[in-house]
This record gives structure tokens, sequence and C-alpha cells, in this order.
């Protein structure tokens, strides 16, 4: 659960980030009008074109709502990708923060949890069946 809160407030942390950005574009659109800066520097009219401004914000607007969509989607993504466990599928050694380590130093690394062994149900009737002896049949018998 603390993981969980900690990947949102990443994502957050990275949305608030974009807002803040976007929202200084508007901000900009807008006192640039205000300024007046196209006059100074293009030598355009004198009275401030607040439609111009309206129509940069509304696009500034889309672009907006089409990062903000796939920021969350790709963020989302990787969370997801993240809950994964990377084992090396020979020796069952755990990667964890770069460094490999067997499963049971990972447990008391990650969750300090102790570890013991035994052996599941079907690997149990597995080897059962391994080491019982074969049943021979009257017929096999030899005279």
């Amino acid at each position: 659960m603390k993981a969980v809160k900690r990947q949102s407030g990443k994502t957050s942390g990275i949305l608030w980030i974009e807002a803040a950005g976007f929202s200084f574009m508007i901000a900009m659109c807008w006192i640039a009008e205000w300024l007046r800066i196209p006059h100074v520097l293009f030598g355009e009219s004198s009275a401030p074109s607040w439609r111009r401004a309206l129509l940069r914000t509304a696009v500034v607007l889309v672009i907006w709502a089409w990062v903000h969509i796939r920021t969350r989607r790709l963020l989302k993504r990787l969370h997801h990708l993240e809950e994964f466990l990377r084992m090396c599928g020979w020796c069952r050694k755990v990667c964890y923060n770069g460094e490999w380590m067997d499963m049971e130093t990972y447990f008391r690394s990650k969750f300090a949890t102790k570890t013991s062994h035994g052996m599941c149900p079907e690997c149990l009737q597995k080897k059962k069946r391994e080491l019982s002896p074969p049943e021979v049949l009257p017929e096999d018998i030899k005279t």
C-alpha cells in the first residue's frame, strides 16, 4: 500500500509540473498581448489582439489535454512494469536495486520476512512417484 501511495505521489507531481508549464505558456500569451510585445517586436498595431490571445490559449489547451492524457497513460504503464520482479530463470536469484541476490535475502531485505523451505503438494506427489519402486506385474516376471 505504501508503494502505491509513493507512485501516486510521483505521478501527481509530474502532472502538476506539466500543468505549471502549460499554465505558464498560457499566461505568457496574455501577458504578451497586454504588454503589446507584437507591436514592439513586429510593428503590428498598438491595440492588443485579445482574439489572438484567446486562439493561442485554445491551441495550448488542446495540446495540454493531449500531452496530459499521454503522460498519464505512460506513467500508468511505467508503474505497472515497475511492479514486476526480475528473476533469473536458471538460479532463481532476484534483481533488486541493481543487485542480484537469492530469494531468501530479497525477502529479508524487502519485507523483513524470515523464510523457510518446504515442498508444495504437486512437487511432493511428483517426488513420491519418482522415489517409489516400479510396480512389477505378473507378466513381467520371467520364469
